[in-house]
Formats: structure tokens, C-alpha cells, sequence
């Protein structure tokens, strides 16, 4: 029978686009746990199939490792990747439900991706040239009726050809540099995964310089004068004019004319100024606020936000756009929102106002604009889900507040002919920050009050010697900003870029910095060829993706122009292959030496303590880098991240170290496993009357008796069915946090 066949991207926007557009409820049809909806929207028959993403991906023809390969094609992403077989049952699902169809409309996520994932089921699956297009930016049944009753008759071809240029070219630059890596180490005897790519190359070579700026600081020492003095009991702290004394005799001197001497107050000057309520999110911005307000990681937060998008309760994510147009109908998310207790009261100042506008920010996206509220419940949420769809609205709400109004007041105080500048902010009027609690982050510091000519007693003078300090590291959602703010990569890949440079060992901690791997790999391609990381480049590029969407040129000529280049750079670098090869194998060794070196031997005092694996058990244990003169060895727990902390215990001078299991906090430990601060209060006591009765105590989880076992955490109960009963227990009887699975008699 004639139908419309509609194709979502992901399942869950496929149930709400058949709820939203059925006549009446729609019907599933199932198939290998594949759910396509049947129903009737003013009397025409629609079936809505879904895709995972993309069911197709980029592959070579003849697979081989050679490099330059150049000849691509798509194909279906379950041939390709065992981990994408589950994506084969879709593309058989969309093939059955295509069948009879007269008409075809995409409506996937309106941007690059979803017109390329669409673009390819259309031609390749439901064998069509052309379909037609959804473009909507929530999953609200108003917005899904009107983009279908809206539908454009062909799709975005703009976005499709510039999509599929992208991906041809991410394939080409990916694949060709990182088997040209990858074939330099096996050149030179090794063996070991490299990778770089378009973008990725040289935002690692950003990384590595900020890590070079960082090494080659030289602190310069300065000194400061700090006055101390009160009035009505309120302290009052006060900088000398000049801040920082380059001169030490200059502050010396400064500080021996005011030593003991009542400051005056000379002037106070008071200034309001008015507080803009902030621009609404950009993806960008999403990102880095919700790293600053929660720590949670540019990639976590595009994956709740676009969770809390497929769940109908926020707008599209991927958007670089920092305005909210009059048509997406504030009022109406106001009332929804006002509908929700914990909005309820923030939402009704804003409807009571004679006019609502955003401040909007200067970024514009053509395809969405920037992160709202729709105003639809979310349904239950997860504690970080719920953080960010708390941030989202708060911040929506935020961009419709009065300008807040702060003042600051400035004393002059003076000793002398030396004068000392104190100053205090506060806010008079809260205006947007009370839509915004408690993501304000401001110091409130008030002055008591002065008058001129005012005597004042000083309570201390301290002259502060210091240095200047290096500049600081990129966080996760900072190398995020500058990428963005460089034009290198979209809003959509940036994150996954970064997660790439974690993957291979190129950088490490949270407070991202190069490791000696990343920071030699930078250092070789820039001695040998320096194309690879050449960021005007990988700029150029990305004008021409948009000058492609915007039909000034054409992917052929994107294509040709990148394969000449690229060409020209591997030609380079297979002169130097064996030289290359040699030098990241050397930063390679040295990186797992600087990562595995826990601290000093605390027995022979000379060595390095390593993290290293026995050949046999290959389970991970420390031991001294002068094995076989020294024999020292440290049992290691089996799982969770190990760090050295730098530090050493105060109970044994053993080295401590850190470890991070999933989803727990780090813990500090000894390396010594009888170190006495293991021992926790009563232990000895509890240990002695443990062994006189250690049939007598049973296990609660199966009755089998309890014993008293040992690990790096120290003494514990264990169940002596283990490891079919993994039930462990504190010394106290409580049920141990860190349970170890590891038990030994």
C-alpha cells in the first residue's frame, strides 16, 4: 500500500515524531528488536523508521596499510566494525518499511551529520536521488507537526555535500598520518598506536606549546606592602598603590616609612555600574559552564544534553548560536516552566514584566538557535542529567532579567607620601541573579564606612614577597574555547578530538597537560614535517566545508586540492620515516617511565619505584628500578588508575600514591601494606578477638562463615565462599565502600 516513509536518526525521536503526528495512537511493527511505527496523519498512511547514527561510514575499496590510500567509499557500517553489527537489523528494518513507499522524508537532526546519515539512507537503502526534509530544533509535538506540515521538498544539499566532503577528507588526513606514524615506529623495530587527524594534529601541537610556555618559565620575584587596619570591627585590607615593587629596596624602604603609623583616609570614591544578565548557550558555552559549576567533561555534558533533547525537554545542542528568535514563543516556555515547582516563582517574575527580551550573544547558526527549555517536563532524571537541565533553564530564564547593579567603593588611605588603595564591591540591586542562584559566582566584599580625613589604627604591615607564576594549563572545556575560537573542528567533534589525545597518551589530567609523548611527537613532525600540525591549514579546510554548504564551491575541488597537499606531505615524510620512527619510540619509553615512577625505594634508597606486570600472573605490582641489587616489591591493587602523588607517609616514609576506581573519588594509600596508619581504631583488639572467633561470625548475604583477610587497604571480613560471595566488611562490621575482590588467606 502507497505510504510516506519518514527516517528519524535515533529511535526515541522516531516514537516522538509518530506520537506527534498519528490522527489517532500510532502501531508498532517489531522486528528483531527494531520498532517501526504505522499510523495515519490527515488520512494519509506514514510509516517512521529509525536510524543508530550513521549505518554507514567511510572505508577503503581494497583494504590494505599502505599510505596514501585515496580510494573510498561508503559502506554499510556493520561490515566494517563488529562493534557496529547491531546497526545491521536497522538498515533492514528501514529496506522493509521503504518497500511500496511513494513518498520519502528525512528528518534527522538538521545539521551536517544528520543530512549525511540521512542522505545515504535515502540512496543507498531506499534507493532515491532526492527526499524531502524535517528541519526542527525540538522534539515537542507543536514543533514536529509544523516542520512536517512545513517540509521542505528536497533535502539540505548545501549541508549533505559539505557533510560528505568532511568525512571524506576526516578519512583521508586520519587514516593516511596515522598509518604514516604508525609505519615510521615499525621501521624503526617497534611497535605502536599513533594516531593524528586534520583537527587533531594540531590541537595537540596548542597543547604542547602551552606546556612549553609553562617549562621555559622563569619566575620573577616582587614585593607587595599590605596594610591592615579596622573600623567598628570590620577589617579593612589594603594593597599599596604601586601593587607589585619590581625593587625590593623600593618596598623596604615604602615599609619602614609606614611601619607603625596610623593611615588617613584620603578619598572615597564609590562608582555603581550595571551587570548585563549573560547571553544564552551556544554549545560552546554549555560546555565550559557546566565544567566551571560541576566539573563534568565537554563530552559528558553533549551527552546528557542531547539526552535531555531526545527526551523532549530541551532544544537541539549542537548549535553555535547565542540567540533565542521572538517565533520560538517565550511566553508559552515561561507558563510550561512555571508549571514545574522548582520554576514556578523564577518563571512568574519574568511573566509579570511588561516585555520579555533576551540578551543575546553575537553568534548566529543558520541550522538552530541556542540551547532553551522547552518547557515540557524531563521526566526522571539522573543527578548530573539533572545539574544541566537545571543550568539550561536557569540560564533561559537569566537572559530575560533586569541588568543586576553593583557598587564599588575605592579608599585611598595614606601614610605619609605612601598611599594604600582599598577596595570593596557589592551587589545593590540582584536583578538577573536571582534567576541565575546559585551559578553566580561573586565576591561580595563591603567596606564599612569612611569618612575623609579619618583616622584609622593600623593593625599590621606586612611586606610579601613573591614570584610571578607560569600561565595556567587548558582545562577540558578551556582547549574546547580555544579550538572554537581558532576554527578547528565543529561543536560537535571538538570533544571527541580531545578524548582522542586522552586515548593515545598524548596528554593527561584534568588540567590538561602534554605528556613527554605528546610533547616529542610535536616536536618530530615540526623538525621533519611540520604540514601535519599546520593549523592554517586545517583552517583553510573549514572555510571551504562552509564555502561547499553555501554553494561557492564544490566538494570535487576540496577534495582534489586536499589529496594534492597531502600527498606533497607524505612524499616529505617518507624521507625521514626511520628517523621519525625512532624518535617517538624514545618518547614513547620515556612517557611510560615518567607515568609508571611512583616515588624514591624506601629500601635502597637509590631507585625508582615502577608500577610493572608479572610475566607470569600479569597482575601489576611496584618494584625497584635497581632490580636485581634490590629486591623491594609492594603489592598494587588489580584495578582503578594509579598515580604517584609526590608525597611520602607520615607513618613510614613509604611513597603514597593515589588511585581513582570508576566512579569514586581518589584515594590516598601507602605502598606499604603493614603501614600503621592502615590500622584503624580498635584494629589490633578487633584482630585478635577475630581469630578466636572467626568460625563464629557468618556472613549475611550467604551464612558461610567469615574471615579475617589482608589487602593494600588493610585487614577486612571476607566471606569465605569467595569468590561466589564477594560479601566483604569493615573491621567495625559495617559493609566496606571498596570491597576487594581480590582475598587472600
Amino acid at each position: 500500500m502507497p505510504h510516506e516513509l519518514i527516517i528519524s536518526e535515533k529511535p526515541s525521536a522516531a516514537k516522538k515524531l509518530a506520537e506527534a503526528l498519528a490522527d489517532g495512537k500510532p502501531l508498532k511493527e517489531g522486528d528483531k528488536g527494531v520498532t517501526t511505527w504505522n499510523l495515519t496523519h490527515n488520512g494519509k498512511d506514514i510509516k517512521v523508521a529509525c536510524a543508530v547514527g550513521h549505518l554507514y561510514g567511510v572505508a577503503e575499496k581494497e583494504k590494505s596499510f599502505k599510505y596514501p590510500s585515496y580510494d573510498i567509499e561508503w559502506a554499510p557500517a556493520a561490515e566494517m566494525d563488529k562493534s557496529a553489527a547491531h546497526t545491521k537489523k536497522y538498515l533492514n528494518a528501514i529496506k522493509k518499511a521503504a518497500k511500496g513507499a511513494d513518498a520519502f522524508t528525512i528528518a534527522c537532526d538538521y545539521d551536517i551529520e544528520g543530512e549525511v546519515i540521512g542522505l545515504n539512507i535515502i540512496r543507498y537503502v531506499c534507493k532515491q536521488e532526492d527526499a524531502n526534509r524535517m528541519k526542527f530544533s525540538t522534539l515537542t509535538k507543536e514543533d514536529l507537526v509544523k516542520a512536517f506540515e512545513n517540509k521542505q521538498a528536497h533535502l539540505d544539499w548545501g549541508q549533505a555535500k559539505a557533510g560528505e566532503t568532511r568525512h571524506f577528507l576526516d578519512w583521508l588526513y586520519g587514516i593516511n598520518l596515522s598509518r604514516a606514524l604508525m609505519t615510521a615506529v615499525k621501521a624503526a623495530g617497534s611497535f605502536k598506536v599513533l594516531s593524528s587527524g586534520r583537527v587533531q594534529g594540531p590541537a595537540l601541537k596548542i597543547i604542547v606549546d602551552k606546556e612549553r610556555e609553562i617549562q621555559a618559565f622563569v619566575p620573577e620575584p616582587f614585593w607587595q606592602l599590605e596594610l591592615h587596619t579596622e573600623k567598628d570591627g570590620q577589617s579593612i585590607v589594603a594593597l599599596h598603590e604601586q601593587d607589585k615593587f619590581a625593587d625590593e629596596k623600593r618596598a623596604q624602604a615604602a615599609f619602614d616609612t609606614c611601619q607603625g603609623k596610623e593611615p588617613v583616609v584620603e578619598s572615597i570614591e564609590e562608582k555603581e555600574f550595571q551587570q548585563a544578565p549573560p547571553t544564552p548557550f551556544s554549545l560552546g558555552d554549555l560546555q565550559a559552564e557546566a565544567y566551571k559549576q560541576f566539573g563534568i567533561s565537554p563530552k559528558q555534558t553533549l551527552q546528557i544534553a542531547q539526552s535531555l533533547y531526545l527526551a523532549g525537554a530541551t532544544s537541539y545542542p549542537r548549535t553555535s548560536s547565542q540567540k533565542l528568535p521572538r517565533e520560538l514563543g517565550y511566553e508559552k516556555i515561561l507558563e510550561q516552566l512555571a508549571q514545574q515547582k522548582a520554576y514556578e516563582e523564577l518563571a512568574s517574575i519574568l511573566l509579570s514584566q511588561a516585555s520579555l527580551r533576551p540578551n543575546e550573544g553575537k553568534k548566529q547558526d543558520p541550522a538552530h538557535p541556542a540551547i532553551y527549555p522547552t518547557g515540557h517536563r524531563p521526566g526522571k532524571l539522573g543527578e548530573r542529567d539533572h545539574k544541566v537541565y537545571d543550568l539550561i533553564v536557569k540560564r533561559f530564564l537569566a537572559t530575560f532579567g533586569e541588568p543586576a547593579t553593583r557598587k564599588t567603593v575605592t579608599a585611598a588611605l595614606a601614610i605619609e607620601d605612601e598611599r594604600f588603595i582599598a577596595k570593596g564591591t557589592t551587589t545593590t540591586s540582584p536583578g538577573w541573579h536571582v534567576l541565575y542562584a546559585p551559578y553566580v559566582k561573586l565576591k561580595e566584599q563591603q567596606l564599612p564606612s569612611l569618612s575623609q580625613g579619618e583616622v584609622l589604627e593600623q593593625k599590621d604591615l606586612a611586606l610579601l614577597a613573591k614570584e610571578t607564576t607560569p600561565p595556567k594549563r587548558y582545562t577540558p572545556a578551556g582547549i574546547i574555547s580555544e579550538l572554537e575560537k581558532r576554527g578547528l573542528g565543529t561543536k560537535a567533534t571538538r570533544a571527541d578530538i580531545i578524548e582522542a589525545l586522552y586515548k593515545r597518551g598524548y596528554i593527561d589530567e584534568k588540567s590538561i597537560q602534554a605528556t613527554e609523548l605528546g610533547i616529542k611527537t610535536i616536536a618530530t613532525l615540526e623538525k621533519y614535517c611540520p604540514e601535519i600540525i599546520d593549523e592554517e591549514l586545517t583552517r583553510s579546510i573549514e572555510d571551504e566545508m562552509e564555502q561547499i554548504r553555501e554553494d561557492k564551491t564544490t566538494p570535487e575541488h576540496v577534495l582534489a586540492h586536499a589529496k594534492n597537499e597531502l600527498t606533497k606531505t607524505l612524499d616529505k615524510f617518507k624521507q625521514h620515516e626511520q628517523a621519525i620512527g625512532e624518535e617517538l619510540i624514545a618518547a614513547e619509553r620515556e612517557t611510560k617511565d615518567q607515568q609508571s615512577a611512583l616515588g624514591s625505594c624506601p629500601k635502597c634508597k637509590d631507585g625508582t619505584v615502577h608500577i610493572t606486570q608479572s610475566r607470569k600472573t600479569r597482575k601489576r605490582f611496584a618494584g625497584c628500578s635497581n632490580y636485581p641489587d634490590c629486591d623491594f616489591t609492594a603489592s598494587l591493587p588489580q584495578t582503578g588508575i594509579i598515580k604517584a602523588t609526590g608525597k611520602l607517609c607520615p607513618h613510614d616514609e613509604y611513597p603514597l600514591i593515589s588511585i581513582k576506581a570508576r566512579g569514586r573519588a581518589p584515594q590516598e594509600l601507602c605502598l606499604n601494606l603493614h603501614c600503621p596508619g592502615k590500622q584503624v581504631e580498635g584494629a589490633k583488639e578487633a584482630i585478635l578477638e577475630a581469630e578466636e572467633s572467626a568460625h563464629v561470625k557468618k556472613c549475611p548475604k550467604c551464612g558461610k562463615d567469615m574471615k579475617l583477610r589482608k589487602s593494600i587497604y588493610g585487614e577486612f571480613w571476607g566471606c569465605s565462599g569467595y569468590p561466589k560471595c564477594k560479601h566483604t566488611e569493615s573491621l567495625d562490621g559495617n559493609r566496606k565502600k571498596n570491597g576487594q575482590e581480590e582475598q587472600k588467606d
